[in-house]
């Protein structure tokens, strides 16, 4: 994961709202009267999947969209590639107004500006892995001897070396997983969209994509829109994190700032049931200043539960900006101070 300063957002939805049914402008205006989703089902029967959402994405950043099912997430990312239309709002992406795109120039922008990993893992089953993950590539009109070399790299990359000739069939969900996000960073477009790509997958297979994603990240800096309805996976791989509740935005922050301050009930409820050492980073509870130096160090975004292990050892650990500068230091009560302030209640 990265922290990105810059200003321009590669991704920008202004008042998005999208209503399913044949009569959208009706329902919208029942929405806009002050109506709730189940008022605007009972009483027109369409069925609002956004309301109002207005959001940023950072370029290099993996912001995850979170919610239950119904919650509009999948809809929302479905509106960056325009597989969905929005009722009423603006899509900008780079810079670029998305919805005045013709059917060309839309064309065009899927092929070399997205990618997306699906849940299904929408591989082609009569297709090798190999000619899988150059597939994108064909369609985008590389000839083959080059595609082919590109497959064959990011296949390595994502560890499934041995594997090229093989078909989906004979793949586990992990490996078929894994050849859907090769497909994906084949294309090496700005974008990549990842719609509960790991959602199917076992935990201790999920667990393992999780981790190569981030370990991907670091290197790609890639700008990802993340869709999961997992509390626990939103905080590990987010650099931030929004919350939707029946189509409409309840939070949007960091994931200790969503674990420290739940914006409303629905939140809170979320919160609760995490494991809160995952999603607390030292720079938000740690002693700011000069201190004397230690010999164990760790950086300002480790996680509370990375740190943990070291006070085994350690009375203070000391915490390092980017430069390796230290900063500030970081106790096991101030650990556990936090942990204990944002714990379940007991039942």
């Amino acid at each position: 994961m990265t922290e990105n300063n810059e200003k321009t957002p590669a991704i920008s939805m202004r008042a998005v709202t999208k209503i399913f049914g044949n009569n959208e402008q009706e329902a919208l205006a029942l929405l806009r009267s002050g109506k709730s989703k189940s008022e605007v089902l009972a009483e027109t029967g369409h069925v609002v999947g956004l309301d109002d959402v207005s959001l940023d994405v950072m370029p290099g950043e993996i912001f995850v969209v979170m919610g239950l099912s119904g919650s509009g997430k999948s809809t929302l990312i479905r509106h960056v590639n325009r597989l969905i239309d929005p009722t009423s709002g603006e899509i900008i992406v780079g810079g670029t107004d998305v919805l005045k795109m013709n059917m060309r120039e839309l064309r065009e922008y899927r092929r070399t500006r997205v990618a997306m990993v699906f849940q299904k893992f929408g591989l082609l089953p009569h297709r090798s892995v190999i000619d899988n993950v150059a597939y994108g590539l064909e369609v985008r009109g590389v000839d083959r001897e080059e595609r082919l070399k590109t497959a064959q790299k990011w296949i390595e990359t994502v560890g499934l070396s041995g594997y090229e000739k093989s078909r989906p069939r004979q793949l586990s969900g992990g490996q078929q997983q894994r050849v859907g996000l090769a497909r994906a960073l084949a294309l090496d477009t700005e974008i990549l969209l990842m719609d509960e790509a790991f959602s199917a997958l076992d935990p201790l297979i999920r667990t393992g994509m999780q981790d190569q994603l981030i370990e991907l990240q670091k290197s790609l800096g890639k700008t990802i829109l993340f869709i999961t309805h997992d509390f626990d996976e939103a905080l590990k791989v987010g650099d931030r994190i929004a919350v939707l509740k029946d189509g409409a935005l309840q939070q949007i922050g960091r994931p200790e700032e969503i674990v420290l301050s739940p914006a409303n009930e629905h939140v809170e409820e979320f919160v609760q049931a995490v494991n809160k050492a995952r999603a607390i980073k030292v720079h938000s509870i740690m002693e700011k200043g000069d201190h004397e130096p230690c010999d164990q160090a760790v950086p300002m975004d480790a996680r509370c539960e990375d740190v943990l292990p070291l006070f085994a050892e350690n009375a203070w650990v000391g915490v390092v900006d980017a430069e390796g500068n230290q900063v500030g230091r970081l106790t096991a009560k101030q650990v556990i101070r936090a942990l204990a302030r944002h714990a379940a209640p007991a039942s």
